[in-house]
């Protein structure tokens, strides 16, 4: 039996850790932030908080199946938002996690003065446009309304989904961190910017909705068979990865667990669970 414990994303703890209270050994020196992975005790469990799915499946089978065979003790902790994974990573309440991509913890780190690091690529989850109202792209018209993730990253990758998909153009030269002002032509659309984990539950409330991965899993949606529009794998910088504070990337457990994920037990695992909504995208995070 998994003994994960699901951790809900109560709005009071969320602003408590974002703050950075001084619980569990914090410090608001950034220097002493940061870890000492070569002294991490090996026979203590390794505890990685993760998104339900695809992460902690993934985790859950390594721990399962893999985890032994290399001496390594994992615990698994879920988290239903994008806050808290993090904020439990800087405060030393959890060993790393498993649930971001590169630009958005780029710009987590930037706003909240945390020192997490990547540390090795697992599987990239294309971002989608769904609807229950529309069955194809061209179904879509002026005056309809699109659900968009409101964070800063997912929101700029949502908004280069539609424009590549000809559903809005927007200003030239805008990347990643495009926002809803950078549209030059909406073209009649209206936009909802909600916090990503509640985009699928608006779903029935509006036309159509940009939904992360992971999230559309969670919904019983198959972004290889569901989705409207599907992101493109090759070249996409939006891989997940494990992370953990700064300094503790040498921590032997970690480095067994990096070596697991990136093994071909668990390529097979993605592969065969998953048929294309999760694709494997190991190796070393951009810098």
């Amino acid at each position: 039996m998994r003994k994960n414990t699901k951790l809900t994303a109560l709005a009071a703890t969320a602003t408590a850790l974002t703050l950075g209270l001084t619980a569990c050994g914090s410090s608001s020196d950034p220097s002493s932030a940061k870890g000492d992975g070569g002294t991490a005790d090996e026979s203590k469990p390794l505890v990685i908080a993760a998104s339900p799915s695809p992460h902690a499946d993934v985790l859950n089978f390594v721990k399962d199946k893999l985890a032994a065979k290399e001496g390594l003790k994992l615990e698994v902790k879920e988290f239903t938002d994008y806050v808290l994974p993090n904020t439990a990573t800087e405060q030393g309440q959890v060993d790393g996690n498993y649930f971001q991509h590169k630009p958005y913890l780029d710009d987590f780190n930037k706003k909240n003065n945390t020192h997490v690091v990547p540390v090795v690529n697992v599987h990239l989850e294309p971002l989608g446009l769904y609807s229950k109202k529309v069955k194809a792209l061209s179904d879509i018209k002026a005056g309809q309304t699109i659900a968009v993730p409101n964070d800063t990253t997912n929101e700029g990758r949502a908004l280069q989904l539609l424009a590549a998909n000809n559903l809005i153009t927007l200003k030239e030269g805008v990347g990643t961190s495009a926002k809803l002002s950078d549209i030059t032509d909406k073209k009649g659309l209206e936009f909802k910017e909600l916090e990503a984990a509640t985009v699928p539950r608006a779903l029935s409330d509006v036309d159509a909705a940009v939904i992360n991965g992971n999230y559309a899993i969670e919904a019983d949606l198959s972004p290889a068979k569901d989705a409207l529009a599907l992101e493109k794998a090759e070249g996409n910088p939006y891989a997940n990865f494990l992370a953990v504070k700064e300094g503790n990337q040498n921590d032997p457990r970690v480095q067994k667990l990096a070596k697991l994920l990136n093994s071909d037990d668990v390529r097979k695992f993605i592969e065969e669970k998953y048929q294309g909504s999760v694709v494997p995208a190991f190796g070393t995070p951009a810098s």
